[in-house]
């Protein structure tokens, strides 16, 4: 159902910053008719604060919004849509590819202003597709990316030493479904160990 003026959009806030998050809080909060139920730092608290307060719509940094995030929400929250905060310098055409295949989610540039952050939550709560043009843009420029939205996520996660163990308590998975990512990782770059895949990816701007 479409927001209009008069009714007020709960906003669940996730970012991994304890001060952007807080930042941003007080930006929405302050907005008449909008609201903040929760705020959120980990990708396993997603779920479950949104569940909670029933938002419409979530706004997430592009490191709690991943793509098995993205589609568990969807599946289990059909009226809410996500808005994802995102550096235009990692964007890749699987970001775009993602908002092909989830309804109702959108991407905003991590410079915009607090206007433009309030405007793109009214329009993604009023069920309007959101994509920041700096970021289609870069988007369109990258070279293709054959790796998935979360398959790069736990390859960034490799790049900074992290084990399998780690990862998976980051980005609360199984490890051995870690391990399944690493597995299909190696395989579509070409890799023969994570050192390298990382370093493939970081040259190709996948990372």
């Amino acid at each position: 159902m479409p927001w209009g003026a008069g009714d007020v959009v709960r906003v669940v806030l996730g970012h991994h910053s304890a001060l952007l998050r807080g930042a941003l809080a007080t930006v929405l909060a302050q907005e008449p008719g909008m609201e903040v139920p929760a705020e959120i730092d980990k990708v396993g608290d997603v779920l479950e604060a949104a569940a909670r307060t029933g938002p419409q719509v979530l706004v997430l940094d592009a490191e709690l919004a991943g793509e098995l995030v993205m589609h568990e929400l969807c599946g289990a929250l059909a009226g809410a849509g996500v808005l994802v905060l995102i550096d235009p310098g990692t964007v890749h055409g699987a970001h775009l590819e993602l908002a092909r295949q989830v309804p109702r989610v959108g991407f905003i540039a991590t410079d915009a202003s607090p206007a433009e952050l309030v405007a793109a939550v009214r329009s993604v709560a009023n069920g309007t597709p959101v994509i920041d043009p700096a970021v289609a843009l870069a988007a369109l420029r990258a070279e293709h990316n054959p790796l998935t939205v979360r398959e790069c996520e736990v390859l960034r996660l490799v790049s900074t030493g992290a084990t399998a163990q780690e990862i998976s308590r980051k980005l609360n998975l199984s490890t051995g479904t870690v391990r399944n990512y690493l597995s299909h990782i190696l395989a579509k770059v070409g890799a023969r160990s994570r050192i390298e895949a990382v370093l493939k990816a970081q040259d190709a701007g996948w990372i």
